[in-house]
């Protein structure tokens, strides 16, 4: 009996043999269901699937049709410092040099769609690889929407992983670019103010509640990895 796993494999094999040629519409989920003899929320999975990684396109009344120029999505975890630190052997350790709770100023209730009047925590964060720092992390957390933050022991760990193993999220935004270091970054990073950082801008949250805001600044050199 099939699984949208195995029908995902074998509808993708039939689109590459040419059965369905690009810019070619589908059958629709009910013949496909029939012929496959499953039920119809199997075939559903997985055309959601193939949709996914871009090779056929859904659109409501109109079925499904191959795409003519898949499209491949890039795959972007939220990187973990420690462990890109560790995986390179070096220790890690995380030094927080700010850790104040505060009214949001407007900016930060802005980017976080906070009301007025609420509080967060913010935080700066050196990420220490074999005491050397590789990158400047600075922070802005709803405290309403991560219970416990105000306790965590950020001696330990970084509020980088901290959010990670405890604040659920289930959508976020992400940007790229490279930024020159002010004078807090060239101080915390130990580089020349005006030196090019690779930096991510990255904002997280749950629902309608937003979660955090932060922006992490690399040192020179560094290079990001993700997957096709």
């Amino acid at each position: 009996m099939h699984n949208h796993h195995s029908l995902k494999k074998e509808i993708m094999r039939r689109i590459t043999a040419g059965e369905w040629a690009p810019g070619a519409v589908m059958p629709s989920e009910t013949k496909l269901a029939e012929e496959y003899g499953c039920a119809r929320t199997t075939i559903n999975r997985a055309l959601q699937t193939l949709a996914e990684d871009g090779l056929i396109e859904r659109k409501r009344r109109a079925g499904t049709r191959v795409r003519e120029l898949p499209v491949r999505q890039a795959k972007f975890n939220i990187p973990l410092v420690r462990r890109e630190i560790e995986q390179t052997g070096a220790v890690y350790r995380p030094h927080v040099t700010l850790r104040k709770r505060l009214p949001a100023p407007n900016h930060i209730a802005a980017r976080l769609h906070l009301p007025p009047d609420s509080e967060v925590l913010h935080l700066h964060t050196v990420h220490l690889s074999d005491g050397r720092p590789l990158a400047f992390e600075d922070r802005w957390i709803n405290i309403e929407a991560a219970p416990g933050i105000l306790d965590a022991p950020f001696k330990e760990i970084s509020a980088n992983e901290w959010l990670l193993r405890q604040t659920p999220y289930s959508s976020g935004s992400v940007s790229f670019s490279a930024e020159n270091a002010n004078e807090a970054h060239a101080s915390a990073l130990g580089v020349a103010k005006g030196a090019a950082l690779f930096t991510i801008d990255r904002t997280t949250w749950l629902g309608e509640r937003y979660i955090t805001w932060v922006k992490i600044f690399y040192r020179p050199g560094y290079s990001l990895k993700s997957g096709l």
